[in-house]
């Protein structure tokens, strides 16, 4: 079985891919004919231009290297019918508390987790309380703030 850890939704992996795409292509290229250029320029000891050229191109190969790594491990998680009605991985849910805050979140893979897009990754307290519920349960999520009580009002999947 794979790991929560490995787990990407399509549209994460799509989004993983254009990034490793962008950085083989283009910034790795535009770096490497900078980093040329400022070579030419003389004495590469004092060169402030071929230093940070030389950084920028390590960290983008650091970089290109980790995302190949990492897609070869990622399992992409597509949606299925059996999934209707309960909570799991992918799934877009509504909670509310008992003061009426309503939110809204989406369960994906530790790699595309993004706060300002309400995604939350499968490892989160949030997340880990959510799995296999329905609506109108009760969730209870141990945070460190201390313990919150959430209500499924809807799930759903796009």
């Amino acid at each position: 079985m794979n790991s929560p850890a490995n787990l990407i939704t399509q549209e994460g992996r799509a989004v993983l891919e254009k990034e490793l795409d962008f950085l083989w292509r283009i910034e790795r290229r535009d770096t490497t004919v900078a980093v040329t250029e400022a070579a030419a320029h003389g004495d590469r000891s004092e060169n402030a231009e071929y230093k940070e050229g030389k950084r920028r191109l390590r960290e983008i190969d650091r970089r290109i290297r980790f995302l190949r790594k990492r897609l070869d491990e990622l399992k992409i998680v597509h949606y299925s019918p059996q999934q209707e009605g309960k909570v799991y991985f992918g799934a877009w849910v509504e909670l509310e508390n008992d003061a009426k805050l309503v939110v809204h979140y989406r369960i994906v893979g530790a790699d595309e987790f993004d706060p300002q897009k309400n995604a939350i990754s499968i490892n989160s307290p949030m997340a880990r309380a959510l799995i296999g519920k329905q609506v109108d349960d009760e969730v209870t999520v141990i945070t460190p703030e201390g313990t919150k009580v959430w209500y499924v009002n809807r799930i759903w999947y796009k």
